[in-house]
């Protein structure tokens, strides 16, 4: 039923702008063949979800792939839900993975783009426009049930076995007449705005969805709210108003929003307009228990994006990481180009696991691995100490304090060597595995050394130690020194290797070269396993080996 002007003019308000006046302001894009605009349209109820950002990751790369445009739209009208600077961490969080939107907000002041507001609360005047359209054509109107009526419906219908929702018998406003609608509207009542569904549950529709093909659904028949009382729009309809005027293409997103697919493509075909094309990404997943269950807001620190800046991945690994996650082949596209990032891998929509990709840490750390052995030692140490600053200003003080030292430290089997040590997966991982060079973080003691060498008498650790003090010469190259240590073993009862021993076991060997070096190893690092012992040695310093040599 189409109201009046007089009416519409009562619940909407004078003054809002014609939909002729708007659609000016916004004109359809010139877009080539082939050419896709996607957008990423977070809310800001909180932190970053991990998800979020493999979300838009995906929207970045069909939309740059294909020489689009990307956007980045701020969903703010949920207002009882919106955490103060959630926004601008969003902002920030795109940024910091270098996922460069083409159009959006840059702050609370400034955008870039001329599709904009980019912020929807920023709209309000655009969709009270539309929704004004609405009314007089009768595709909407006004419900004035109280919380306590919807709850009361609720309850009835499940007794009964119904279906939930606010349609056919159960829409009680549905069919007020204006002189019903001017009663209540004199008697104060509040109200929404509801989209006058036109079709019955019954029917069928199939509906082609880019990730997962085509889908069969009912169509909607419920009257959902498009407007709040508080005259803000909802999703539904603020994302209807914005994919038109903006000229969405594709909306890539999480597949909690495919059971609203049906409802979507209906309001785009009841205003005339061509839906952009959906696809509906599943959720990353994890491991509990042996069960597969979706990454978790409240129960999971590894959902929150922030989360991996505090531990120091590196962002080229995160983005890579969820790259691989999207297309399983863009590990294979990387190890065949090492010198090669995301933005040259052909990415393709068609290939994401719809079942749900896994969160795997040790494939994480291992992609970390392999992308910090790429980095000099002094370009380690520059991500070490910018992270230092965000988040561990102790180290931060000590890098300023030593920062020549902690180079040559980094550059141990990075530098001037065919083979890089891996051992580095992240920044805050690093000060605990280089904590030994640091006198005041050396704990070693006797006792120490003797658990770590079970396999040899504590007489035989003492004399090694007591004996290499003699011999150490910091001057010698790493071929001289090692002739020394294997001199010394082979001199003083161990064998060669653990070869020999099994082949002569009437010579009652003590050890190996190997063993006597580990004793060297553990008194200088106070590891069984480190790097290589000579260059620890040449960074540390004659003082302070011959200090560790004494220990016992």
């Amino acid at each position: 039923m189409a109201l009046s002007d007089e009416i519409v003019d009562r619940l909407m308000g004078e003054g809002i702008p014609s939909v002729e006046e708007i659609e000016k302001k916004y004109p359809p894009r010139m877009l080539s063949e082939g050419q896709c605009v996607t957008r990423i349209a977070p809310s800001p109820t909180g932190f970053m979800h991990l998800g979020s950002v493999y979300a838009a990751l995906i929207s970045e790369r069909v939309a740059h792939q294909s020489g689009g445009v990307f956007m980045l739209r701020i969903e703010d009208t949920d207002t009882k839900r919106e955490v103060e600077g959630a926004a601008e961490f969003i902002i920030k969080a795109l940024g910091d993975f270098d996922l460069k939107f083409d159009e959006g907000p840059l702050n609370d002041k400034q955008e870039v783009g001329s599709y904009g507001p980019y912020v929807q609360s920023q709209r309000k005047e655009i969709y009270q426009a539309y929704i004004k359209e609405w009314l007089k054509k009768g595709l909407a109107y006004p419900c004035f049930c109280s919380e306590e009526e919807i709850d009361a419906m609720r309850e009835r219908q499940s007794k009964t076995g119904g279906r939930p929702g606010y349609y056919g018998m159960w829409a009680k406003c549905r069919n007020l007449n204006e002189e019903q609608i001017k009663a209540n509207l004199d008697a104060g009542k509040p109200f929404v705005i509801r989209f006058r569904s036109p079709v019955k549950y019954m029917y069928k529709i199939a509906i082609e969805d880019v990730c997962r093909g085509k889908r069969f659904f009912p169509e909607n028949d419920l009257d959902i709210v498009i407007m709040k009382s508080d005259k803000l729009p909802t999703y539904h309809f603020a994302h209807l108003v914005d994919d038109h005027l903006m000229g969405t293409t594709h909306v890539l997103r999480g597949d909690e929003w495919l059971s609203s697919l049906p409802l979507h493509i209906q309001l785009f075909q009841v205003m005339g307009w061509n839906p952009p094309k959906y696809g509906h990404i599943a959720p990353i997943q994890k491991l509990e228990d042996e069960a597969r269950r979706k990454l978790s807001k409240r129960k999971d620190p590894e959902a929150n994006i922030a989360f991996y800046g505090e531990k120091g991945y590196p962002k080229e690994v995160v983005i890579n990481y969820l790259m691989n996650l999207a297309n399983s082949d863009f590990e294979d596209f990387i190890r065949a180009n090492p010198d090669k990032n995301y933005r040259d891998f052909e990415f393709k929509i068609e290939r994401l696991n719809n079942s749900g990709p896994l969160l795997d840490f040790v494939k994480l750390e291992n992609i970390s691995k392999e992308f910090i052995a790429t980095l000099s030692a002094d370009e380690l140490y520059d991500r070490l100490y910018d992270w230092a600053v965000k988040y561990d200003r102790n180290l931060q003080k000590l890098m300023d304090e030593k920062s020549n030292y902690f180079k040559q430290i980094l550059n141990i089997e990075r530098g001037n060597c065919d083979r890089v040590r891996k051992d580095y997966y992240m920044m805050s991982a690093i000060y605990p595995e280089i904590k030994y060079f640091f006198d005041d973080e050396f704990k070693l003691t006797a006792e120490d050394v003797f658990e770590l060498l079970p396999n040899l008498s504590r007489d035989d650790v003492k004399f090694i130690a007591d004996e290499y003090v003699n011999l150490y010469n910091p001057a010698d190259s790493k071929e001289e020194w090692f002739a020394k240590v294997k001199e010394f073993a082979l001199a003083n009862g161990y064998a060669k290797n653990a070869k020999e021993i099994t082949k002569n076991p009437e010579m009652a060997y003590k050890g190996t070269v190997s063993d006597v070096a580990t004793v060297l190893r553990v008194l200088i690092t106070g590891r069984r396993e480190s790097p290589d012992l000579y260059s620890i040695m040449q960074v540390i310093g004659n003082e302070r080996v011959i200090s560790r040599l004494k220990l016992i």
